[in-house]
Order: structure tokens, then sequence, then C-alpha cells
């Protein structure tokens, strides 16, 4: 009998089923082990989508930045010059980068030609040259209208596409839903810019941040603010303040120091006036702000120069002190 063929099969079954009793906890272990970190894998690969940005952005290249920012001149500051020579003044002055205005003379040989982006090719292919051979980068367009019509908006997207720009600056808030087109279209932000309260005009309302976020909390994430720090001291608002209201949504920022709070006060380097240049750039850094700082100086038209270069050498040394 203990050689019968039954017998022996009921012995390596016995066998069989003894074995995999270890075996078994041991590979559901493994198993647990291994769901576990797959699971871990794969929260944290969707964590790392989550925190990348829902949309791109022409960047602007990190060699551009002085002191941890982006900083050059907004072209208005030299508004009494050609565009050739602001772009000249903003090497000098130690600018990176450059916001292009509206309505200045291209160049003391084309005196006749008061550039905007409707100028023709000719003349932007000549904007374009001039800039890459001072290696200045033009990051942002304005102030301008845009047009509710798209076919006149486009134009407006297509130019500064091709001058490689990331923003445009605007205040046609009635344009939103065109402007929202544009910018999902084209890849190019948009801030909307605030001059200041206008006692005599109730309806404007641009100088009010809680107003601005209105606008564009609803919007695609790439519209938001243009900041002009010296209109909201202008307007009696304290800048930190209102930046920590459009948190996430400053696009750019013209930056300016004023003498005093309030209608009729004028730039100062930065450092010695009342806007605070020392808590708003501890607040850009805390909100990751990766934009352009536009100095727009509006005083000492005629030789604003060594004090515009004094307010990017704060910017310079305050970083460099803070390690950014």
């Amino acid at each position: 009998m203990k050689n019968h063929p039954a017998s022996r099969a009921s012995r390596a079954a016995t066998k069989d089923r003894a074995l995999p009793r270890s075996a078994g906890v041991l590979a559901g272990g493994l198993w647990q082990r291994l769901a576990a970190s797959y699971a871990a894998r794969t929260l944290v690969a969707l964590a790392l989508v989550a925190s990348l940005p829902l949309h791109a952005e022409n960047k602007i290249p990190e060699e551009c930045r002085t002191g941890g920012f982006f900083i050059g001149c907004q072209s208005y500051t030299f508004t009494r010059f050609t565009m050739f020579e602001a772009i000249d003044k903003t090497l000098e002055v130690g600018g990176k980068v450059i916001e292009l205005g509206n309505g200045q003379k291209l160049s003391k040989d084309d005196p006749d030609i008061v550039w905007n982006y409707l100028a023709p090719r000719a003349i932007q292919e000549k904007l374009k040259a001039r800039l890459a051979e001072a290696h200045l980068r033009p990051v942002n367009y304005g102030v301008v209208d845009i047009p509710k019509d798209e076919a006149e908006a486009r134009k407006l997207f297509e130019w500064a596409k091709y001058m490689g720009l990331r923003a445009i600056v605007t205040e046609s808030v009635e344009s939103i839903d065109t402007i929202e087109k544009m910018v999902k279209e084209y890849d190019i932000m948009v801030g909307f810019h605030n001059h200041p309260r206008r006692p005599d005009n109730p309806n404007y309302r641009m100088w009010d941040p809680n107003y601005i976020l209105s606008v564009v909390k609803d919007r695609d994430p790439r519209i938001g603010s243009c900041s002009d720090i010296g209109h909201w001291v202008r307007s009696n608002l304290k800048p930190v303040d209102c930046l920590r209201i459009l948190k996430g949504r400053v696009i750019s920022c013209h930056m300016k120091d004023l003498n005093a709070m309030g209608p009729g006060a004028h730039d100062v380097p930065f450092g010695t006036g009342v806007s605070d240049i020392p808590g708003i750039l501890e607040e850009l850094k805390s909100q990751a702000f990766n934009g352009n700082i536009s100095i727009e100086y509006e005083y000492h038209w005629d030789n604003s120069a060594p004090e515009v270069g004094q307010c990017i050498g704060f910017v310079r040394g305050y970083g460099a002190a803070r390690k950014w």
C-alpha cells in the first residue's frame, strides 16, 4: 500500500499544499509592498503633473535677471528721445529688458517715422535688428488699446509674436472676451494696467486692484495685472497690499518710488520714497513672480538716466544682499 499510486499522489498534494503556506505569506507581503510602492509612485507622478503650469508662456531668459528680477525700462521713460535712443539709454542704466511704448519716433535717421505696432514690416525689422544688436530683450508692449474686433486684435497679437514678446499691456476691459481668445491662440499674456484714481470720473475703476481682480479671476491664467506701483501710491493705496490682492495674477510691473502719497507726487530713486520698494520686492519674490519690472520714470525727463540707473542699482544690490 505504501507504494500505491493514490498514496503517492496524496503525499505529493499534501507536500504541495504545505510549502506555499509560508511562501504565500511572503508572496502576499511582497504584493502589498509592490502595490504600496506603485501607489506612491502614482501619487508622486500626479503631484508633479499638477504642479506643472496649465499653460505655456514665452519665458524671459534667465540671463536677463538683475538682482533676481527681469528689470529694465519702459521706453516711455525716455519719451523725449527716439526709440533707438531709448534702447541705448536702457542699456546705459543697466537694464537687460525693455517694454516698448507707443508714439516715439523711431530714430534720428528716421525723424518722420512715429513708431507703433502698425508700422510697416520694414520699420519693424529695423527695430528688431536694433534690439538684437544691443542684446536687449523686448518683453512687453503698451499701454495699448486692444480692439474687440478679432481681425484687428489679431494684428496686434501677430506682431507681438513676431517680436517675441511675453505680454501686452492694456486697459481695454471691454475687449476681455476677444483678449482671452487671442491669449489662448497666441500664448501671449495680457496685463491690465492701472492709472491713478480719477475723482472727476467715478466710472474709471482700473485704479482699484479689487476691480482688476474681478475682471481677470475667472479668465485664462495668462491674463492678469500690469501693476503700476506709482499710480497706486497716487491713489493713496499701499502697493504691497495691492500686490497681495492680485496674488498669482501679477503679469508685469511698472515700478516707481514716489516722494509722497497722493496725487501730484513725483518719481525719486528707489529706496528714497514712500512706495516701500523693499517690501514690494519681497512680496513679488514670495509670489514667485517671473514677469518683468519696467522702470517708468516720469520726472527730470531730459536727464533721468542717472536716477534710473540708481533704481536698477538698488534692485541689484538688494537682490545680492538677499542672495536672489
